[in-house]
This record gives structure tokens, C-alpha cells and sequence, in this order.
């Protein structure tokens, strides 16, 4: 990683610009734990106290969080999708899934409308990993790479607004897909349908095929939320 030299009057607000930038261009991606501050001193060229600043305005915007003991990891790209993941926190699992369907359902729409050869082959392959995790009934990889089924679709809608709220919306969709009651013993809802027609260029077949499976999903997590809430009877 190669910064500029801070040297106008105001440093703390260019150390900001400039981490502001590495982050979103992903020099530090969302997870991964950026340099440490005397790291980051000397490459700036600026005092610890200015970079300790600037690093406490991006925590609290949202962007970076920091661990006492551990380090500052980054949590978002920007100061909106910040504030997306802090409500996030604080959601219900069943209106996490419903924000999920309406971002699916539509990238899928523009991504059958926009699609190239790469991103068909993209989905693909995406598909292929998700059908094999879940044969081999693995459920923790399996939830990574129905994840990564559902980013190869929306990243084929070329939306950088959309992609990028999907990406910080992720660490979520994680947690929900990995809460939503699948098991090894229960059947899948086939994807096969929402690639076929995004390879197709079927704007329709594919919203269409894309809210069945999330209109599963719900319908699982609201029957396995239901049966967990339910009182147990009285052992006698």
C-alpha cells in the first residue's frame, strides 16, 4: 500500500479522505484489519495522534471498528452502508429476510437484463459449489456459497449502489441464511431455476424464480421460529 504524503493544514480531515479511500477501493476489505497506527503514522507522514483521530471519526461513522487487544477492522465501505449494518445489529431475523427478498428479487431483474458472458459463467460456477456443499451436506460451507451465489447475482446487475449495499449487507444475510433453519435431513430449494433464467436474459422468470426460493426461506424461518416459541408441555 503505497499513501500519500498528508501536507496541507488540515490532516486529520485528509488522513480521513485518504482511509476513506484505501476502504473503498478495497485495499482493506470489509473484515480485514487495517495497518496498525504507528504503521500508519509513517506511512502518511503525519504524527499518531492525527492518525488516532481520524480512525476514531471512521469508527464512529461506521466504518471501522476497533477491538481492544485485537486491532481496527474494517466494517463498511462507506458511511451509509455504516449506518445500514448498525440497524442491522439491532433487527429482527424476519425483517432481515423480507430486505433480503426485495434486494434479490430485483437484482435479479436487472441481472437478467444485464448479464455478460462472465457473469453467466460467474453464477455458474457459483451454483455448481452451492449444489455440492449441500450434497455433501455441509452446512457451514453451504452457507457461504449460497452467499456467494446470491453476490454473483447481484453483481451482474453492474449496480454499484446496489452491490455495494449487498456486500455490507452480507455479514446479515450470513447470520439469517445460517439461522433459517437449514439442515442436512431438509430438502434445498433449487437455485437452478433463478441461473437458467438469468443465462436466458428472462427479466421475469428470473424476479419470479427468485422470490419462490425467498418466499421459502421465510415461510422455514417463520415455522422454525414458531416451534422454537412455542411453550413446551409440562414433563409429568
Amino acid at each position: 500500500m503505497t499513501l500519500r504524503t498528508a501536507r496541507r493544514s488540515s490532516l486529520v480531515e485528509q488522513v480521513i479522505d485518504q482511509l476513506r479511500g484505501e476502504i473503498a477501493a478495497g485495499t482493506w476489505p470489509v473484515g480485514a484489519k487495517i495497518p496498525p497506527e504507528p504503521a500508519l503514522s509513517e506511512s502518511l507522514g503525519v504524527g499518531r495522534n492525527t492518525v488516532r483521530e481520524a480512525v476514531r471519526a471512521l469508527t464512529h461513522a461506521g466504518l471501522l471498528e476497533s477491538l481492544q487487544g485485537d486491532g481496527t477492522y474494517v466494517r463498511a465501505t462507506s458511511e451509509l452502508s455504516g449506518a445500514v449494518r448498525r440497524r442491522l445489529q439491532t433487527a429482527e431475523l424476519i425483517e432481515i429476510l423480507e430486505v433480503r427478498r426485495g434486494f434479490e428479487v430485483e437484482a435479479a431483474r436487472l441481472a437478467a437484463a444485464r448479464r455478460t458472458s462472465d457473469d453467466i459463467a460467474a453464477i455458474g460456477a457459483a451454483l455448481a459449489r452451492r449444489d455440492a456443499t449441500w450434497a455433501a451436506r455441509a452446512l457451514d460451507d453451504f452457507v457461504e456459497a449460497d452467499l456467494e451465489f446470491h453476490t454473483a447475482v447481484v453483481e451482474a446487475t453492474h449496480n454499484r449502489v446496489l452491490i455495494e449495499l449487498y456486500r455490507d449487507f452480507s455479514a446479515a444475510l450470513r447470520a439469517s441464511i445460517g439461522s433459517a433453519g437449514f439442515r442436512p435431513e431438509q430438502s434445498d430449494v433449487p437455485h437452478g431455476p433463478i441461473a437458467a433464467a438469468i443465462g436466458s436474459g428472462d427479466a421475469e422468470a428470473a424476479a419470479h424464480a427468485t422470490h419462490i426460493c425467498l418466499d421459502e426461506i421465510l415461510r422455514s424461518t417463520e415455522a422454525t421460529l414458531s416451534a422454537a416459541l412455542a411453550p413446551r408441555p409440562e414433563a409429568r
